[in-house]
């Protein structure tokens, strides 16, 4: 399975129906993936939700056009904004210049292209086999397809920063080690999903009613390590983010296309936490991707 030419050809969809209502389950159909599977993958692979893309390629195609000199209204309508008001609301909130102002000041368009770099940073996986194991915490729910899906995430992280979940966690559960463990579980597939952000435990006896639980199942798993960063400062803690992201889109981009592993979507991935990632000049922290032999 080649993730990155199932993303490509997603993208190559998009393209083709840009001025078309297209949903995410239409999209999501033309590689033959679940919806949540397919906006997990491409969330990671873009770091943006599917129709969060969508709304940005509109918004571009739309930029090139006001060049030609065609009207702003008819340029609103071809992309599927019902209003002009509410084109240039959304123009302005991307490029910050009304349509007119935009056009003005910008001589020309050039064409983004996605980079991925880690810093020259040579990432080999672990293949491990791990047991069954129970995770307690807190989570919220969101949706994996939705334009808030990252920034429920972000705040939800935001919380946690702030000596709070991390604290009452270890004081209530008393887990045997140290580290925690952030993971995204389905609950539909309409891209519906919890994140859980909790530590392993032992049993549930001491979980609380605000706490959520969650049986993680016998899995293999292709274990990666971020890039060492420094996260002694605010701006080095933005770096680690970033760090992370694109780890995971080296894996679905890179790193399965040649690896003799497909995505085992009936087991679940997870982010883990521990001593090596709070304020140290090394920080890195470990994402666990369940995998299979390719057939």
């Amino acid at each position: 399975m080649n993730y990155s030419k199932d993303i490509e050809k997603c993208v190559e969809y998009i393209e083709a129906h840009i001025k078309e209502n297209i949903t995410v389950e239409e999209i999501a159909a033309e590689v033959g993936y679940s919806v949540y599977h397919f906006c997990r993958v491409f969330s990671l692979c873009k770091e943006m939700s599917v129709m969060e893309y969508v709304r940005s390629r509109k918004l571009s195609l739309a930029s090139i056009e006001l060049f030609a000199g065609k009207r702003i209204i008819d340029i609103a309508l071809d992309y599927g904004f019902e209003t002009q008001s509410g084109f240039t609301k959304a123009f302005r909130k991307a490029f910050g210049y009304s349509p007119t102002q935009y056009a003005a000041r910008m001589d020309g368009f050039i064409k983004g292209k996605t980079l991925f770099e880690i810093g020259g940073f040579i990432m080999n996986p672990v293949i491990v086999s791990k047991p069954a194991f129970k995770v307690a915490g807190y989570g919220i729910q969101t949706n994996v397809a939705g334009s808030m899906y990252t920034k429920d995430i972000a705040s939800f992280w935001s919380h946690y920063e702030g000596e709070n979940l991390e604290s009452k966690m270890y004081k209530i559960l008393n887990p045997p080690k140290h580290g925690e463990v952030g993971l995204c579980i389905p609950s539909s597939d309409n891209g519906n999903a919890t994140y859980l952000l909790g530590v392993i435990v032992e049993d549930y006896s001491k979980v609380e009613d605000d706490m959520l639980t969650m049986d993680v199942p016998e899995a293999e798993y292709a274990v990666f390590t971020t890039p060492p960063v420094d996260t002694s400062t605010d701006i080095e803690q933005v770096e680690f983010a970033q760090v992370i992201k694109s780890t995971w889109k080296y894996i679905f981009e890179e790193w399965f296309k040649d690896s003799g592993y497909v995505y085992d979507d009936s087991k679940l991935d997870f982010e883990f936490y521990d001593e090596r990632c709070h304020s140290r000049p090394d920080t890195v922290m470990e994402i666990y991707v369940p995998v299979k032999k390719s057939t």
